[in-house]
């Protein structure tokens, strides 16, 4: 024990963290209720996200959160893509040390991404997302806290 648990033991390159799981649901109130509920969980954090016309709460799990995002206006894109796949999970968000860095290496090394420059995200985090089309089909975000 003792040594080798310093905090970058868990971590695997660029990528330092979970940030958060993002869930994608119809009601936001319906479902914070459901995970205090079932798990005792209370919301840390909500923020309507203008830029991505959604509302976010964010339930903290250690050192991650659970983001339960609801589309607050049809023209979001979350919006357009519950109409196609329903509720689930619809992201994955990695916390990185410098998100423009890993987004410029990302793309020389021929990954599509959405944001071409990083932008604001929730909480005040520098965020950028990568095209499911060439990430397996997973719609990565990184974070930079």
């Amino acid at each position: 024990m003792g040594a080798g648990h310093d905090h970058s033991h868990g971590s695997s390159g660029k990528l330092t963290d979970i940030d958060h799981v993002g869930i994608a649901v119809r009601d936001l109130d319906a479902t914070v209720a459901w995970y205090e509920q079932m798990f005792g969980a209370t919301v840390a954090h909500r923020e309507r996200i203008e830029s991505d016309g959604v509302d976010e709460a964010l339930i903290k799990v250690a050192d991650s959160y659970i983001q339960l995002l609801t589309p607050y206006t049809d023209t979001s894109p979350l919006a357009k893509y519950m109409e196609k796949n329903g509720e689930g999970i619809h992201h994955v968000g990695y916390r990185v040390a410098n998100c423009d860095e890993v987004l410029e290496h990302v793309k020389s090394e021929g990954a599509r991404v959405v944001d071409e420059h990083p932008r604001t995200g929730s909480r005040g985090t520098t965020v950028a997302f990568l095209h499911p089309k060439t990430a397996q089909g997973t719609l990565i975000e990184l974070v930079e806290e």
